[in-house]
């Protein structure tokens, strides 16, 4: 079977789901950090002005970096170069971020050093909608991209377990009308054992139960005390109580969600978008849709990276622009002559997905990148200190033993997980660069297998480090992995802080 998208139908929902988080965003926000149940029936804004939201305004930054670098060079450390350009808040999680960033520390590593507060809280969730509209009805996509974007201020935090859950359900939407199973297959994606996903249990147990919704809110409050306000589990749990106590009425779902209190632009606006993905214009109320008009408004970016999209249509139009280039670059041919495998059509959509990924493994070979729990299960093996750099011959996860600080006269292990990019066989040299006074020692030399082996063509390289007596506030170590015979080597940054 084959992947049709219906053009319009697919257009439809992705503006429903800027227009509906645009609602969200604005009638939640006069009521951010609330801490008691709220009252609110509607807008507490004037007619046409849609209220501006870093939720909508961050995903604008992404989509320009999508633009210009593509879907196969768009990885965490391009994001983070955006971030430190055109993201122009310092506050919480974003701020430790861009210092860490500026200081040359990568993410994950940017969203962990200095961010115990902040990297369990919402900054990223809330900027999932973008990774699910590039890759509608294909969540193991949009989950790759939205881990990619909530390392770089949430590390491998609760704050991105978040972003992963909701990047999943939201891709999910757009192929599935089951609201219920598709948080049910959101959590399938993050650890079962996680805070976010014991919240939306909470949630869904409680449902069932018939148990009223104010007492599940203040349930909800009681399970995250230890975490505090504007953290992730429990807005995201608040988001969910919205959902399913709604039950599809996109009013009485979005105003369950914002009277719960706490991050409320956030929980509505994301409430919003993920009705606005299962329901279309149509689920919208027109009232509703009519007060807040079809503009986007601005406050957290800076644009000039590239054009910033005005009007919920003018960024349907460029995000639908891409899809096919985010699918094909992930295995989904487009319009082949011969096994054509997705298409748009004006006629009736068909997915199915698992097809698609048994395709997707075929035409990708070793490159395919398929995000799942045991994806997300390899990465927290690593801890929460490293970054990955991809190149053309290799791809490299540099793993740090301890955080990122040196004091003189110590030792610093490095562990470097290879893995080759070509089909044949490669021997690897390594070369490294100290500050003055310090010395290394590790092999020359790494072999990487063929991608058949049974290993997987991955090997690891390891290097101690021998501090000097001197060290600067930042350190900074240089490895090159070169593949004899290929002319571009690998460069791997390290930043130790002294």
């Amino acid at each position: 079977m084959q992947v049709r998208l219906n053009r319009e139908q697919l257009r439809d929902k992705i503006h429903a789901c800027w227009i509906g988080k645009n609602i969200g965003g604005t009638m939640g926000a006069p009521y951010e950090g609330c801490k008691e149940v709220l009252d609110i029936q509607g807008y507490n804004s004037p007619k046409g002005e849609p209220l501006p939201n870093d939720d909508l305004d961050l995903q604008l930054v992404w989509l320009s970096a999508m633009e210009h670098i593509g879907p196969h060079g768009l990885n965490a450390n391009v994001l983070s170069d955006y971030w430190v350009r055109c993201i122009t808040p310092h506050w919480n999680e974003y701020g430790i971020a861009k210092s860490n960033l500026e200081t040359g520390l990568l993410p994950p590593i940017s969203g962990e050093f200095h961010n115990e507060d902040w990297k369990h809280s919402n900054g990223a969730w809330i900027r999932s909608e973008i990774w699910a509209c590039l890759a509608p009805g294909f969540p193991d996509i949009a989950v790759k991209y939205a881990y990619m974007d909530a390392s770089i201020d949430h590390g491998v935090g609760e704050g991105t377990y978040g972003e992963i859950f909701t990047a999943a359900l939201e891709s999910m939407a757009f192929a599935e009308t089951g609201l219920r199973d598709i948080i049910e297959k959101g959590l399938t994606y993050i650890p079962e054992d996680c805070r976010v996903a014991r919240a939306v249990k909470l949630v869904l147990r409680e449902y069932d139960k018939k148990t009223p919704w104010q007492k599940v809110r203040e349930m909800i409050v009681a399970d995250s005390v230890d975490l505090g306000w504007f953290q992730a589990p429990a807005n995201i749990a608040f988001t969910v109580l919205g959902l399913v106590y709604g039950e599809g009425d996109f009013k009485k779902s979005m105003r369950y969600a914002i009277n719960c209190g706490d991050d409320t632009d956030c929980t509505g606006a994301t409430c919003g978008a993920i009705l606005g993905i299962l329901g279309g214009t149509a689920g919208i109320p027109e009232d509703w849709a009519e007060y807040i008009g079809d503009r986007i408004l601005t406050i957290a970016v800076d644009g000039s990276y590239g054009t910033v999209p005005k009007t919920c249509t003018e960024l349907t139009g460029r995000v639908m622009e891409l899809i096919p280039s985010v699918l094909k670059a992930h295995g989904l041919f487009y319009g082949a002559e011969e096994g054509i495998y997705m298409e748009y059509t004006d006629g009736v959509g068909v997915y199915d997905r698992e097809a698609a990924y048994k395709v997707q493994k075929t035409n990708m070979g070793n490159q395919f990148c398929e995000f799942s729990i045991d994806t997300l299960k390899e990465i927290m093996g690593y801890g929460p200190y490293y970054f990955e750099i991809n190149g053309v011959t290799m791809s490299c996860v540099v793993q740090y033993e301890t955080e990122p600080v040196v004091k003189p006269l110590t030792d610093f292990k490095v562990k470097v997980h290879i893995r080759n990019h070509r089909m044949q066989p490669q021997n690897i040299e390594f070369t490294a660069s100290l500050p003055e006074g310090w010395s290394a020692e590790y092999r020359r030399t790494e072999h990487l297998a063929h991608t058949f082996s049974k290993n997987h063509a991955r090997a690891t390289w390891e290097m101690v480090i021998h501090v000097g007596e001197q060290t600067q506030a930042v350190n900074k170590v240089s490895i090159w992995a070169s593949a004899l015979g290929h002319p571009v080597p690998v460069l791997l940054p390290l930043v130790l802080i002294g």
